[in-house]
């Protein structure tokens, strides 16, 4: 498929695709599983049908795919180098004259390629999904998604019904051991009990469904006048169903505009200065987010290299603790900014700054400077620490080998002296 790449660059492609597409997969599927068990734990509680907590977590996958492709492209790439350090493939490759650059080709056209869809995540899709979510969500409270009644429990309908249901069998479609108590508007309070009873749907008026009665007893209280008490084999109770307003228009957060309409409000005269703001933090926020994935080749690549006759691991963590912290820095940054209190570009853009001078110094520092080591303080703090927790683990050791022997002797001489006195 790839024929038309050197060898060189077919073999880092392969080397570095099936990590990246792995830990994409993997850091998707937790943050979904995360916000899915809070969803379900929401859904059950308003009653809601199962089928919308798919619903919203695909609403969210482009949110976290934004953050979730960065990481990937990065441990992908460190992970294809790391191999190739520890293998000492990558000292060969140097030996023949191949810099570091020149292995970076096919790291940087992933980088482009994966750029171009987190411009279109974060730029059109994302902020379309959110409102979707929101929307989702505001139904699922409101009841617009069909929310249950809740067994065992009395729920208010139309503000004048009262309703309790002790059991529900056959998925809903059947209930058994109703209560309705209503106050009609002519000031009257029907109480009425039934065996089972179902609802069904009408054709004229989509407001209003019907509950049907079974084998039950209406008593009909007019509180001038002994209560009259009637039995049924069957009753059809009307119900009206509580009106739902419409739900927000797209854009009371920023978050949920687009790029046009982000350049055409963030920089518009005619808007209050809070909305430009808000804005202008919002665009700022997701552009310092894509431009952030051309310095993953540089990190993947300082981090990827151990020193000499080391296998540490330690570059991994230590990656993935700057991606994450930077994404976190961005996002109270723009928090900040939208609330006006610092101009977006500082507040944004200068993590970025600080963000990128690292990369570049530990990239300068493996490329160019004879025997240098990124992180090699950290490499030499862990190497002792590890040390320090290997003596306190083998001390212990040590410990218990030496009073497991002691108590082997005891036991000997307690059989010794047992067979001396049955002698």
């Amino acid at each position: 498929m790839f024929k038309f790449l050197p060898a060189i660059d077919r073999y880092i492609l392969r080397l570095t695709i099936v990590p990246m597409a792995g830990v994409f997969a993997i850091a998707a599927s937790l943050l979904l599983l995360d916000k899915m068990r809070r969803l379900f734990d929401f859904v059950s509680v308003e009653g809601g049908p199962v089928g919308v907590v798919f619903k919203m977590l695909g609403a969210m996958l482009p949110e976290y795919a934004a953050l979730a492709i960065p990481l990937g492209l990065m441990l992908g790439i460190l992970l294809a180098f790391r191999k190739l350090a520890t293998s000492s493939e990558l000292d060969v490759l140097r030996a023949l004259g191949m810099s570091y650059g020149r292995m970076l080709r096919v790291p940087y056209a992933l980088a482009a390629i994966l750029m171009a869809v987190n411009v279109a995540l974060v730029f059109y899709i994302q902020p379309v999904a959110r409102y979707t979510y929101e929307e989702l969500q505001y139904e699922l409270q409101s009841g617009a998604l069909g929310a249950s009644i809740k067994v065992g429990e009395f729920t208010t309908l139309a503000d004048r019904m009262a309703l309790r249901i002790d059991r529900s069998e056959d998925k809903g479609r059947r209930l058994m051991g109703i209560f309705a108590r209503i106050a009609t508007e002519k000031g009257e309070v029907l109480s009425i009990g039934a065996r089972e009873g179902a609802f069904m749907a009408t054709t004229d008026n989509p407001n209003t469904i019907i509950l049907r009665l079974i084998d039950g007893t209406i008593v009909q209280d007019s509180g001038d006048e002994t209560p009259r008490v009637l039995t049924f084999s069957r009753h059809d109770l009307p119900i009206d169903l509580p009106r739902v307003e419409e739900f927000r228009t797209r854009g009371d957060d920023q978050r949920e505009f687009i790029l046009p309409e982000l350049l055409r409000i963030g920089w518009a005269d005619t808007q209050p200065p809070d909305t430009r703001d808000a804005s202008q933090a919002s665009f700022h926020f997701r552009l310092v987010e894509v431009v952030m994935m051309l310095l993953m080749p540089l990190l993947g690549l300082a981090l990827a290299v151990p020193p000499k006759r080391s296998t540490s691991a330690l570059g991994v963590f230590v990656s993935i603790v700057l991606v994450v912290a930077y994404h976190k820095v961005n996002q109270y940054g723009e928090d900040v900014a939208m609330l006006g209190r610092i101009d977006p570009v500082v507040a944004l853009w200068t993590p970025f700054a600080i963000f990128a001078l690292l990369i570049v110094w530990m990239y300068y520092q493996l490329a160019h400077v004879p025997g240098g080591q990124p992180i090699g303080a950290l490499e030499r703090v862990f190497g002792k620490i590890s040390k320090r927790f290997g003596k306190l683990f083998g001390w212990r050791k040590r410990r218990k080998r030496a009073a497991g022997q002691t108590m082997l002797g005891e036991e000997e001489e307690n059989e010794d002296d047992l067979a001396e006195s049955g002698a």
